[in-house]
């Protein structure tokens, strides 16, 4: 159970921050970069959520849980361990999402500019910033060992948010297509 007595705790006044594990880092080290490129992402999923109902709603409050178990994984160095670390099942549960919303939808003829739907603009915007999450947690993998699911999920998820934007666009009849040289 997580317990948090006080919030200001003037540890990082000094451009310090503290692990899971205690281990103190620079506020700019590769694995902070990557802890919050992630809370990025799920701040702009919980923007999202406010313009999102019912089934759309329900799967972006699992995948903002799972952002904060990824987060969880990434706080605490290594690999095992009895700490919390992000299994396989939910970039699974990703896919099978993926593939049920992308079965009722148009294919593309062309690229997508983000926009459309308030929800689905917003869509883009996570999309993106999950992609930025990716990038960090990628170059934080070319320096440390990270549970591989981590990479996974991230890499499912903006797939996930690119379909689930297309499905905001009332399945795709209000995608805003690109129009090259226009």
């Amino acid at each position: 159970m997580v317990r948090i007595d006080r919030v200001t705790t003037r540890g990082g006044d000094k451009g310090e921050t503290s692990l899971g594990d205690g281990t103190r880092l620079a506020k700019d080290a590769s694995r902070v970069e990557a802890i919050g490129a992630v809370d990025e992402a799920n701040a702009t999923i919980g923007l999202m959520r406010l313009h999102c109902t019912g089934t759309a709603d329900a799967m972006l409050a699992r995948i903002q849980n799972d952002l904060f178990d990824l987060g969880a994984d990434l706080c605490v160095p290594g690999e095992g361990g009895a700490r919390l670390r992000l299994p396989e099942s939910v970039a699974l549960r990703l896919e099978a999402e993926i593939a049920e919303m992308n079965a009722g939808l148009p294919p593309l003829s062309s690229f997508i500019l983000p926009g459309g739907s308030p929800a689905a603009a917003h869509a883009h915007l996570a999309r993106t910033q999950v992609r930025r999450a990716e990038r960090r947690v990628v170059t934080l993998a070319r320096e440390e060992t990270l549970n591989s699911n981590v990479v996974r999920y991230l890499n499912r998820l903006s797939d996930h948010l690119f379909v689930l934007g297309r499905v905001l666009n009332e399945n795709g009849a209000r995608d805003v297509l690109w129009s090259p040289g226009g």
